[in-house]
């Protein structure tokens, strides 16, 4: 009996990060594989020839839109296993309107960020960071020119957007005896209060918390959510952490904010990436920039070991480990 074909669309260099020997191998074993021979996202009408007679496909990255030109090729396509996060760039009103299924990779991404986030919040209200740089030209401990560490247990951290990230981050927050504030408007009191947190509005978790992390989608609603009305309302010394979309903060306002020297910012995404090479963010001493590398950046095996499981999983026709509908697109990633 044949196998059923599967296409990876994803280019040579993307392919193998995320797809470790052990993906491929269980890849190969339940279907025929035809793979993008390229390095580079291919052009509409090469997709439509490589995933041609397919039932299955394995994208990502790079991977390419699922144009109706390039379906009309796969009629029996069942499923998109993308190996990545949002699924956004790469599906249309084409691909919804076929009844193809797309399960997506966000929530294994979400364990690297939200450890990231964790670390952020840390380095910070430990003012490592302050203190590395003090250290390094020539001070110590007496004479620093900012505050002394503090300690988590206490604090209260606001977490804006009950995302995957945003759920992973107040599980790993658990063990510091923190207090913690959520604002998502597609959350209930009752889903809020599960996940160990206090269901509030945006502008009172603002003001309440000593850390605000953010962790919601791009969509209409939450452009420039964070701005500056709300940024004036942090308080004097609290820390603001971005491992989400640069589209969520008006960043001008947030660099006006910056040098009052009144809060300091955490920030591994902007708007645009990457900023200017004159941008006020590259010098403020109270902001730690880093080039988003807040999800898996070279060690990505898990992404396509997951991928491979849910197309192992639709042949088999048990149900996806986490697919996203259209109704979906709305308030996620």
């Amino acid at each position: 009996m044949s196998k059923p074909r599967v296409a990876v669309t994803i280019g040579t260099s993307t392919a193998n990060r995320v797809m470790g020997q052990d993906a491929w191998d269980a890849l190969y074993e339940i279907a025929e594989v035809v793979r993008n021979p390229h390095d580079r996202t291919l052009t509409e009408d090469e997709l439509a020839d490589l995933i041609a007679g397919s039932k299955a496909v394995i994208s990502g990255w790079g991977g390419g839109r699922l144009t109706a030109k390039v379906l009309d090729r796969a009629p029996e396509l069942g499923l998109v296993a993308y190996s990545a996060g949002s699924v956004k760039p790469i599906v249309t009103d084409d691909f919804w309107e076929r009844g193809i299924r797309i399960t997506s990779c966000a929530p294994v991404i979400a364990i690297d960020v939200a450890e990231t986030t964790l670390g952020l919040m840390i380095v910070s209200i430990k003012k490592i960071w302050q203190y590395n740089a003090y250290t390094h030209q020539g001070g110590w401990l007496s004479g620093a020119p900012f505050g002394p560490p503090l300690e988590m247990k206490g604090k209260t951290v606001g977490i804006v957007g009950a995302s995957h990230v945003g759920r992973r981050v107040i599980e790993l927050l658990k063990m510091f005896e923190v207090r913690i504030l959520l604002y998502d408007p597609f959350c209930s009191e009752e889903k809020a209060a599960s996940l160990g947190a206090e269901k509030v509005e945006l502008d009172e978790l603002m003001s309440r918390s000593d850390i605000v992390s953010l962790h919601a989608p791009i969509t209409e609603q939450t452009h420039h959510m964070i701005n500056a009305r709300n940024l004036a309302l942090m308080k004097d010394g609290a820390i603001l952490i971005n491992t989400a979309r640069g589209w969520l903060i008006d960043e001008s306002a947030l660099i006006e904010e910056l040098k009052r020297g009144r809060i300091f910012a955490c920030l591994d995404v902007t708007d645009p990436e990457p900023p200017a090479q004159d941008s006020p963010l590259r010098k403020l001493d109270n902001v730690i920039l880093t080039p988003h590398i807040a999800g898996p950046v070279t060690d990505c095996t898990r992404l396509g070991r997951r991928a491979v499981e849910e197309v192992r999983r639709f042949f088999n026709g048990e149900p996806p480990l986490y697919e996203v509908t259209r109704e979906m697109l709305s308030y996620i990633a």
